[in-house]
């Protein structure tokens, strides 16, 4: 008996180990989920302010709230309109290159309501989904315009990267060491990606041993980015962007009294801006105030002066996205009164409490027999006396067997 459960027992074994492991990779897909993400994103974000403020207080956040004024809020709203513009720009440039009409008035128009939902909702990029969504949309191609937008992305990620890789290994700054320490790998594994890269080009693969899709992805990037129309656009335009955001961040210590010159805000300006790419934050709350506090430490300029610098420009950011919510809030009154122009009287509302009326049904259609049809038409005539008083009404307007109407005849 007890050999006969153990062989029982050793059976069922097996059997659970594949469930198990299947179990713990439905586990970790729900938490490589990009809802799941997003919250532990948000997470991120809220724990590191949690700490700013357990370390430095709310000083800083008040003194820099405080410091704010109308002039200030006017030069931060017409760097924003520059910045938006220029962007808009280079997102137009990048869906023509992929082949997708993009008007230059709504292309501002959009993302102007993409930099607001960024900064009013958490996660920092709602705005942006919601850009390529509605565009996609709007186009008939949801796949191009998810893609034109990530493309538009990625350029301004690349010159933000590649304007801090230069401007981080040869100016003063509290990482300019580990820079240039990493620097030599960093290059190293650049120059061997484009030697495989180059090999692969030389060896010339077969067509069909290549994923459709990575051909097509990689030919919309080199279309979008590197071609001679669009990239001088979308180098101009990337350019102007980056020294619009670098150009508030000195705005905004100027603001807070920092008290540094250009050249030395310059690479704390991109230690911000690269920590604000990171999705890790509220709104773009977060890694970008963590990282201004250490950055203003390490220069000598102290953590609570740099997180009071890091939250003006927060305030500067929002305000110059003011502007998206006339535009949402237009957009939506538009939609909501061409549903009404489209059906005006509306379907009448469940809670009014009426009911449609049940459609009635036809009346039945009553056949006479034959035999009764065949009735003399005499009997049902009308009497001649009858038709002669008839005739003879008074007033009567017509005349009688072609006389003329007479007192008489009455």
């Amino acid at each position: 008996m007890s050999g006969h459960t153990g062989e029982t027992a050793e059976a069922e074994a097996p059997s659970a180990g594949p469930a198990a492991g299947g179990g713990v990779r439905r586990l970790l897909g729900r938490l490589g989920g990009p809802a799941v993400r997003a919250r532990l994103g948000t997470l991120a974000g809220v724990v590191i302010l949690a700490v700013l403020l357990w370390r430095l207080g709310t000083g800083a956040f008040v003194d820099g709230v405080r410091r704010i004024d109308a002039p200030t809020l006017a030069a931060a709203l017409g760097i924003g309109l520059v910045t938006t513009v220029f962007s808009a720009w280079r997102w137009a440039l990048v869906a023509r290159g992929i082949g997708i009409r993009l008007p230059f008035g709504a292309a501002v128009a959009d993302y102007y309501r993409a930099l607001f939902l960024n900064a009013a909702l958490p996660g920092g990029v709602l705005g942006d989904v919601h850009r390529a969504v509605r565009h996609g949309q709007d186009t008939g191609d949801l796949g191009r315009g998810v893609r034109a937008v990530v493309l538009e992305r990625s350029a301004g990620q690349l010159a933000l990267f590649a304007a801090g890789g230069v401007v981080l290994l040869t100016m003063p700054s509290p990482v300019r060491d580990q820079i240039r320490q990493a620097a030599p790998l960093a290059a190293s594994g650049l120059v061997g990606a484009c030697a495989v890269l180059l090999a692969l080009r030389m060896n010339r693969v077969p067509s069909g041993r290549k994923p459709r899709a990575v051909r097509g992805m990689l030919g919309e990037a080199r279309q979008a980015l590197f071609s001679r129309s669009t990239a001088p656009g979308v180098l101009v335009s990337s350019v102007v962007v980056l020294a619009g955001y670098v150009a508030m961040f000195v705005l905004a210590a100027d603001v807070a009294g920092a008290g540094a010159s250009v050249a030395e805000l310059l690479p704390l300006a991109l230690l911000a801006l690269l920590a604000m790419s990171l999705p890790l934050n509220v709104g773009g709350w977060g890694p970008r105030e963590g990282v201004a506090a250490w950055a203003f430490g390490a220069a000598g300029l102290g953590a609570g002066r740099g997180l009071t610098v890091a939250v003006v420009y927060g305030v500067f950011s929002l305000a110059a996205s003011l502007p998206g919510a006339v535009v949402l809030v237009a957009r939506w009154y538009a939609a909501t009164r061409d549903r009404r122009t489209a059906d005006p009287t509306g379907p009448v509302p469940a809670s009014w409490g009426f009911r449609p009326l049940a459609p009635r049904a036809p009346a039945p259609v009553v056949r006479i027999p034959a035999q009764l049809s065949e009735v003399r038409s005499e009997k049902y005539a009308p009497k001649e006396s009858a038709r002669l008083a008839r005739s003879s009404l008074p007033f009567s307007a017509v005349p009688s067997e072609g006389r003329p109407m007479t007192p008489e005849s009455v």
